[in-house]
């Protein structure tokens, strides 16, 4: 997929003396989830408390505001562990693509089954191609507002394909807006200001090569 990366992710370049500024044009990019950004470790370019104001910042943000994938407060879990998401494959509603399938070989006689033999080989051919989106929650950090995101992975502990070697891959994103605390020059010249960038998330994982 062609995903647009957080326009502040990589490629920093970094002025002398000061906080590495961030390129203000999205990148496309295969990689998803986003890898964690190198932050310069100066607080003096963090947030002051004045800053952030979570009534000034709620206004700033807007209706890109979603509670459903971010967050200001530390959150609970997000999503199933591993494990659980591998367990519910089997309880997940057959695809219409799958529901059409044809049983039998591809050139000759079709096979004869019955209704509930049918379901039966049609869910488990499901649990095991299926590729549900597992999500958990990111700190982003103190420069980023909120600085909770619920960011998305595919499911990829084991193959999904028989025979095996295909394995759950991301097809699809959505992004988010976010506020980032951006400085420019440095030292007593530095200005700094929250800018809105999009993060871009893992919305649809499938079975590939």
């Amino acid at each position: 997929i062609r995903a647009l990366l957080l326009c502040c992710c990589l490629g920093l370049l970094r002025p002398a003396g000061g906080q590495p500024f961030l390129r203000l044009r999205p990148s496309p990019s295969d990689n998803l989830p986003v890898k964690d950004i190198v932050e310069h470790p100066d607080p003096e370019y963090d947030p002051k408390e004045q800053d952030l104001d979570e009534r000034t910042l709620r206004k700033k943000l807007g209706s890109h505001f979603d509670p459903g994938f971010m967050a200001v407060a530390v959150p609970g879990p997000a999503n199933a562990s591993g494990a659980e998401a591998a367990a519910g494959r089997g309880r997940a509603a057959l695809p219409a693509e799958l529901r059409r399938l044809e049983l039998g070989p591809a050139q000759g006689p079709r096979l004869k089954v019955g209704k509930k033999a049918r379901r039966k080989v049609l869910q488990w051919l499901w649990a095991y191609t299926y590729c549900p989106v597992l999500y958990t929650w990111k700190d982003l950090g103190v420069r980023f507002w909120p600085r909770y995101i619920k960011e998305g992975n595919c499911f990829a502990e084991k193959s999904c394909s028989l025979p095996e070697g295909m394995f759950c891959k991301p097809v699809k994103s959505v992004t988010k807006t976010f506020l980032r605390w951006h400085c420019q020059g440095w030292s007593s010249q530095k200005y700094c200001t929250w800018i809105p960038v999009q993060y871009p998330l893992i919305s649809e994982c499938k079975c590939s090569c």
